[in-house]
């Protein structure tokens, strides 16, 4: 078959694109920037007539939408997006009479009055799906779906892989689902779509909780269990408002809903429609994949962990410098260097103002330049201070060889900074 795979340069686009290919099909990629040859360009906030995709679907026989969001960056968005583009694309599969049709949604509870915008929309657009093409098509929903490349598999695993895990109140059962087995279910639909249009549900194979979910992602990466940290409730409402003003987050208001409400179904119907069991969790990636799955994650958090060790240090010297310290005391430890009264004063204020300076652009601004201008900076302090101050050398608790500690660290960061 000739299949226009919209969203085929998303996750789930990929992945299902090469197994429609690997099946014999050929795939016409719809993608928002079009890159390799024979791409077809789509603009789901402004493709909302059936009159704009009706020319896209000449020679098509089949169409898969799998174009989704998980969080809004414009007002609207989950509306026209999730919504209005694929009921119109529904709309002109029926006037082209494109049957063979399989509207990938979501796995979620609740009522349609109580759900959250993500699921709405989506629910939305099944609806439409089933109104335009009442024979043939489905509407698939799957439940969390874990790929390896997916932005939300990466995170889970990144939390997964912290020695410390975080059991927030309140969250809901999962049942995560491989994306290969997703992959195939749409290939089953499209080869069997004879019927009446069907919502086929795509839970995993077994429920787990929240805390099972992290300790058998933690497996995979080849690490053992690990402690767990339970959150109260009410803190989970109030940290997702707050990852609401960052863009890149994951964890919003709605994301926080969906994960308390549980991802739960039925797995019999999909498993009855390939004819084999689904992957279980515990076989989501081989023994072999460990490593690169647990270096991708921990690159996920250890930037962000050492950056914040840095600036840390810097900042909390700022302020000892500034005056927690006492004053004369800070300025007889640079009397040994000749430095005394308004000199001495201008010097501990400049070494204040670059300290701060460091520790705000280490949180704002890190880069290779800012790493090595640290470096330089920690050498030369240690080799002063060792000249002209040698006690704290053979201080017990050993300020300045703890200096090496601090080189370390700005040496990862230079071996793990990517931009120039």
């Amino acid at each position: 078959m000739n299949i226009l795979l919209c969203g085929a340069d998303g996750m789930l686009g990929r992945h299902l694109g090469r197994q429609l290919e690997a099946a014999g099909h050929r795939v016409v990629r719809g993608v928002h920037r079009p890159r390799l040859p024979g791409d077809l360009a789509l603009d789901y906030r402004c493709d909302l007539s059936p009159e704009a995709w009706l020319p896209r679907l000449a020679g098509i026989d089949a169409v898969i939408n799998a174009v989704g969001i998980l969080l809004e960056t414009r007002a609207g968005d989950y509306q026209r997006i999730h919504h209005q583009a694929p009921a119109a694309l529904f709309a002109a599969c029926a006037r082209a009479g494109i049957t063979r049709v399989v509207q990938i949604s979501a796995l979620g509870q609740g009522d349609a009055a109580g759900l959250p915008a993500y699921l709405a929309s989506k629910r939305a657009a099944d609806a439409a799906l089933i109104a335009a093409l009442p024979q043939g098509a489905t509407v698939l929903r799957p439940g969390l779906v874990f790929a390896p490349d997916g932005a939300s598999s990466r995170f889970f695993l990144a939390l997964a892989s912290l020695p410390l895990l975080a059991l927030p109140g309140g969250a809901g059962p999962v049942q995560p689902v491989h994306v290969d087995d997703l992959a195939a279910v749409v290939l089953a639909c499209l080869e069997q779509p004879s019927g009446p249009t069907r919502v086929l549900e795509l839970p995993g194979p077994r429920a787990l909780s929240y805390r099972d979910w992290l300790q058998t992602y933690r497996r995979l990466q080849g690490l053992a269990s690990a402690p767990c940290l339970p959150l109260p409730a009410w803190l989970m409402p109030l940290a997702a408002r707050v990852a609401g003003f960052f863009p890149s987050s994951l964890l919003s208001a709605d994301s926080w809903r969906m994960l308390a409400a549980g991802n739960l179904g039925d797995p019999a119907p999909a498993t009855a429609l390939l004819g084999r069991p689904l992957r279980d969790p515990e076989a989501f990636a081989p023994p072999a994949a460990a490593p690169q799955l647990l270096q991708q994650s921990q690159a996920c958090w250890r930037p962000l962990l050492l950056r914040g060790v840095l600036a840390a240090i810097w900042l909390s010297t700022a302020l000892l410098s500034a005056g927690l310290y006492p004053l004369q005391d800070s300025l007889a430890l640079l009397a040994p260097f000749g430095l005394q009264g308004s000199l001495a004063l201008a010097m501990l204020g400049g070494a204040t103002l670059l300290d701060a300076g460091l520790g705000l652009l280490t949180l704002l601004r890190p880069g290779r330049r800012l790493w090595w201008a640290q470096l330089a900076l920690v050498g030369t302090y240690t080799i002063l201070i060792a000249w002209q101050l040698p006690g704290f050398l053979l201080h017990p608790f050993g300020p300045i060889l703890k200096n090496l500690a601090v080189a370390a660290l700005l040496v990862q960061l230079l071996a793990e900074e990517q931009r120039p």
